[in-house]
């Protein structure tokens, strides 16, 4: 499972009324803390839910490290075992606080202190000198069996992407020091996209499809708007799962609900996550996965699950020699994704098209892959 990529909003230089519009746009935003001058920690938790970060035991997270200015590090003794900052992160540590070490990475000396405040934290963050490119392979690799998460500053959605890519698992997480309200916007997106797997979809050949009688079948009503070619994938075996189109298209009989995916019957697996689950077990505040015709995904919450007696249809699928299935509703407004990226109504579906599929070999327990026999018709 991927880690989740985390955005800080940098707040702790300048004055209040000048860091509230980044703090509110950083809340309504998504980002996931914001570093602070102690005086302001209250005044951001009256504006909303959003981890803290400042010197001081009041702050959600403690930060160790920043001078009394806020804009640089203690300075290095000549052996890091007689670090007080390293002596006050175990401290906290010890006494059960949420410990964050900052370091301005001004040369190799700080490059390596950085590493060994690090094995005290909980997060490390850490700046280049004038915001410039910082070492992170280097502190990545050095503390790879730490758990611990790196932060590292950036000023704009450009290098807020270079952070969270470098090597294979990037930074943890960045601290935004911008001015630019659309900028944390911009890098919050990154972030959205950045812990998100891309899945491979292939091409399978519809070999049947049927009326088959009423069922229940489940309507994911998600918080987010869907667009065309955006759509979840559904499936009666785990290891074939077709991608069910939103209902994001208008139609003659009906309006666009681009929030919607008409999923199929409650039996049916979900992909969510790297996991499956039933479509019956989900509620409104889970998450589910939304994936496009190229396989690039994103996370939705849900809102709110409709089951509803419904005529139902199977369609079957042939795929590398496999069939898979899934029941779909009989209706027009209800879609799978053809062969070149269209919709294709399952009213229109015939013998021999083709669709978008996910195909895998393995098939999973308990929503769980694992390598073992497990025959689904």
């Amino acid at each position: 499972m991927k880690k989740e990529k985390t955005v800080w909003i940098k707040a702790d230089g300048g004055t209040w009324e000048a860091n509230k519009p980044l703090i509110t746009t950083g809340l309504e935003s998504g980002a996931d803390a914001v570093l602070l001058k102690a005086e302001d920690v209250e005044r951001v938790r009256e504006l909303g839910n959003i981890k803290t970060a400042a010197p001081t035991e009041d702050a959600d997270i403690v930060i160790v490290g920043i001078d009394s200015e806020g804009d640089g590090t203690s300075k290095l003794p000549s052996d890091f075992a007689d670090s007080e900052d390293i002596a006050e992160a175990q401290h906290l540590t010890r006494e059960g606080k949420t410990v964050a070490g900052f370091v301005v990475i001004k040369n190799k000396k700080y490059e390596q202190f950085a590493v060994e405040l690090g094995k005290s934290c909980d997060y490390l963050i850490v700046i280049g000198t004038d915001w410039k490119v910082i070492p992170l392979e280097n502190l990545i690799a050095g503390l790879q069996k730490i758990d611990v998460e790196i932060i590292a500053g950036v000023r704009n959605a450009e290098e807020a992407k270079l952070a969270l890519e470098t090597l294979e698992h990037g930074s943890d997480g960045v601290l935004l020091d911008t001015d630019n309200l659309s900028e944390i916007k911009k890098v919050i997106a990154i972030r959205d996209r950045s812990g998100m797997e891309k899945i491979p979809l292939v091409k399978a050949t519809v070999t049947k499809v049927k009326q088959v009688g009423m069922g229940d079948r489940v309507c994911v009503d998600t918080a987010s708007l869907m667009v065309p070619g955006e759509g979840m994938l559904i499936g009666s075996q785990s290891i074939g799962l077709f991608l069910v189109h939103s209902e994001s298209e208008e139609s003659p009989y009906v309006a666009a609900r681009p929030f919607r995916v008409n999923a199929g019957a409650v039996h049916a697996y979900i992909r969510v996550g790297e996991k499956t689950r039933y479509l019956s077990e989900l509620a409104s505040g889970d998450e589910v996965l939304i994936i496009d015709t190229e396989g690039e995904t994103r996370p939705a919450v849900v809102g709110r699950v409709k089951i509803e007696r419904r005529p139902l249809m199977l369609v079957e699928a042939e795929v590398e020699g496999t069939k898979i299935k899934t029941l779909l509703q009989n209706a027009e407004t209800i879609k799978l994704v053809g062969a070149d990226g269209k919709p294709v109504p399952v009213t229109a579906l015939k013998e021999g098209d083709e669709v978008l599929v996910y195909f895998e070999a393995a098939a999973r327990h308990f929503g769980i892959k694992i390598e073992e026999t497990i025959i689904e018709k």
